[in-house]
């Protein structure tokens, strides 16, 4: 009795060892935390540590030996290259398709779209860096294909991530590029589609497709196959295209 209480007990606690170090991009932390909930109805002995940043910052941590197991990103060219560089065991898939929001906490004449940015009352423009952010990459490309960019750049002011960028919007700047998904929380429900915020015409920046990969950190561990198949499933691409996400 003694021996069966004692491997159960065992069994237990190398389940309930089982942590996944998975990198994700900010502009996926607000649907992070509902994908991680129903994962975890499907497989309880599993804990999840996500790590957030800029897609280019967790990528130069991934290149530098950072422990995470998946990543995901906010685009294909960062997952392309740690495959390239054989850092990924796996190619670079698209798990969703983010859109890009101009977003204010006071009421705007969206109906102007991105000539919006020309008016005398927009002093500050919040934009992620397009250097590390995907998100700041379509923004900057948004501003270029509309020829507006020489115009408006003393405008213009950089956050870190793209989740930084709303904070920046929310405290100090007039307006901003921001992920749409971040305006599909019940934290920002008190801000309205077409008072506060509108969608950036697609045709001005390129598809945000986003993609995982598994990395060689985890080619040995199971549970990170799962997560990554479950990112991929029926299930979880509901949650994406409940926060705004192209599937």
């Amino acid at each position: 009795m003694k021996k069966i209480l004692f491997t159960f007990l065992l069994v237990g606690l190398t389940l309930n060892a089982i942590t996944l170090n998975i990198a994700v991009a900010t502009n996926v932390s607000y649907a992070i935390q509902e994908l991680q909930s129903k994962f975890k109805q499907i497989h309880p002995d599993i804990k999840i540590n996500i790590i957030l940043g800029s897609s280019g910052k967790l990528t130069a941590q991934i290149s530098h030996g950072a422990p995470y197991g998946l990543f995901m990103s906010a685009n294909m060219l960062y997952p392309q290259k740690l495959y390239e560089q054989k850092l990924a065991t796996t190619k670079p898939r698209v798990y969703a398709k983010g859109t890009l929001a101009l977003f204010s906490t006071r009421e705007r004449d969206f109906s102007l779209g991105i000539k919006l940015l020309q008016e005398n009352a927009i002093h500050k423009i919040a934009l992620a860096n397009p250097k590390t952010a995907p998100y700041g990459q379509a923004a900057f490309e948004a501003l270029q294909t509309s020829k507006m960019y020489t115009e408006i750049q003393t405008k213009l002011i950089f956050a870190e991530s793209i989740s930084q960028t709303l904070s920046y919007v929310v405290t100090a700047a007039d307006i901003g590029f921001v992920a749409s998904s971040s305006l599909y929380t019940a934290k920002m429900s008190l801000y309205k589609k077409g008072k506060h915020w509108e969608e950036v015409d697609p045709s001005l920046y390129q598809p945000i497709e986003q993609g995982v990969v598994l990395l060689s950190f985890a080619k040995d561990t199971k549970a990170y196959r799962l997560f990554y198949e479950f990112l991929l499933s029926p299930e979880a691409q509901k949650i994406f295209k409940k926060y705004g996400y192209i599937i």
